[in-house]
């Protein structure tokens, strides 16, 4: 049965092979999917990670500061560090923006640390070249997807960083690279407004009679200089000392500064619940659609070269051959395309995810479930053929 069905893939090797090679870039194409997937949850458990936070303090009622916007006043701070069981305490800023470059425009999350050396909540863990940030203004550290260099000059909004150093695998949950800056000028870029619009705020301010009393002449100033400042953060970062339990630092900030409190299993659950579920589902909807037109393929090729060799089939059933040995010879030529398919799949996804945009994480388990998947649909796809060919007459081996 074996020597059968070999010779005649040999007899059509040239069909075989070619259809082995479309099928396996739909393979392939369906690797790369479930491996994006794969990469997305990566990047929010790697966001996490690098914070080196414990309790993420954000707005009431929101869901984060990466789901969600989130404002808190950037002295809340202080009062969350000066409670019991809390370690350390910072603010952090999150903005995707358009960062502007001699090569051209970088998407990037911008995220604003504080000045407390490394180690602290939010810092880049690590450096691959360069140095951290130390100074409070115009100094910048980006992650090497950026394409940024050692001493290139960017802009964020109207002012030009110099990048100092250089970080890896720091990206947002949508695999945005990240650039880190001082938090004062990141909390400025967030609300950072052209001159002209400032000109024009200015002018609103001086025409409210509210604002511009006869009598009270220092309150316009000071509504100006309120203005032209941002005393919120995003979140407050806190690790919690050795010995004290997550939740009951949790609750009491709840308690008594009535702001939102999430730990690491919750702040995932977010991400991957709530900002990657959609496109989990179009990959879902996408891997459905890819495995259904493989199936048609597989069908169709088996079918046509089913067929071809009719009378073939005839002349076996003449001399005995009996129906479990014809459709074993077409179920192993639909399961050797599916093998062909199947390695030139796994070879092309292999091959392209380095150079996809999204970062591809390709593990072996969804390997594994594809070949899986593959054989499965194969041997589907042979039963109509098989059907075909236990419908031959063995009369028409001569000519009946």
């Amino acid at each position: 049965m074996i020597s059968l069905a070999g010779r005649d893939i040999l007899h059509a090797w040239g069909k075989f092979v070619f259809t082995g090679i479309g099928l396996g870039l739909l393979i392939g194409v369906t690797l790369t999917m479930a491996g994006v997937y794969r990469g997305m949850v990566d990047d929010a458990k790697v966001l996490l990670d690098n914070s080196r936070a414990q309790l993420w303090v954000v707005q009431k009622d929101t869901l984060g500061p990466y789901a969600e916007p989130s404002s808190i006043y950037d002295d809340a701070w202080r009062g969350i560090r000066g409670m019991n069981g809390v370690a350390r305490a910072a603010n952090v800023t999150y903005l995707t923006m358009q960062v502007v470059h001699a090569s051209g425009d970088v998407r990037a999350m911008v995220t604003g640390i504080t000045m407390d050396g490394p180690g602290t909540p939010g810092w880049p863990p690590y450096l691959v070249a360069g140095r951290q940030v130390t100074r409070g203004h115009y100094e910048a550290v980006a992650d090497v997807t950026t394409g940024f260099k050692l001493g290139d000059s960017i802009r964020i909004r109207r002012n030009q960083y110099t990048v100092v150093g250089l970080t890896r695998r720091m990206v947002s949950s949508s695999g945005d690279p990240m650039v880190f800056i001082p938090l004062k000028d990141a909390q400025a870029a967030q609300f950072l407004k052209d001159n002209d619009a400032m000109r024009e705020q200015r002018r609103r301010t001086a025409a409210n009679p509210a604002f511009n009393r006869p009598g009270a002449p220092d309150l316009l100033d000071a509504m100006t200089a309120s203005q032209s400042t941002n005393p919120y953060v995003n979140t407050v970062l806190v690790q919690v000392k050795p010995g004290y339990q997550l939740q009951d630092v949790a609750e009491s900030i709840r308690r008594w500064k009535r702001l939102q409190v999430y730990d690491r299993t919750q702040m995932e659950a977010i991400l991957i619940g709530k900002l990657i579920a959609t496109s989990a589902r179009q990959i879902g909807m996408f891997l459905v659609i890819l495995a259904i037109v493989s199936a048609a393929i597989v069908a169709f090729i088996i079918y046509t070269l089913t067929l071809g060799k009719i009378r073939e089939i005839a002349v076996l059933k003449l001399i005995g051959t009996k129906n479990r040995t014809i459709a074993g010879m077409i179920l192993q030529q639909a399961l050797a395309l599916g093998v062909i398919g199947f390695v030139v799949g796994k070879i092309t996804a292999t091959l392209w995810a380095p150079i996809f945009p999204k970062y591809v994480l390709l593990v072996p388990r969804d390997s594994a479930s594809g070949f899986v998947a593959v054989m499965v649909i194969c041997v589907l796809a042979s039963l109509i053929a098989i059907r075909a060919a236990l419908k031959v007459d063995p009369a028409e081996a001569v000519g009946g």
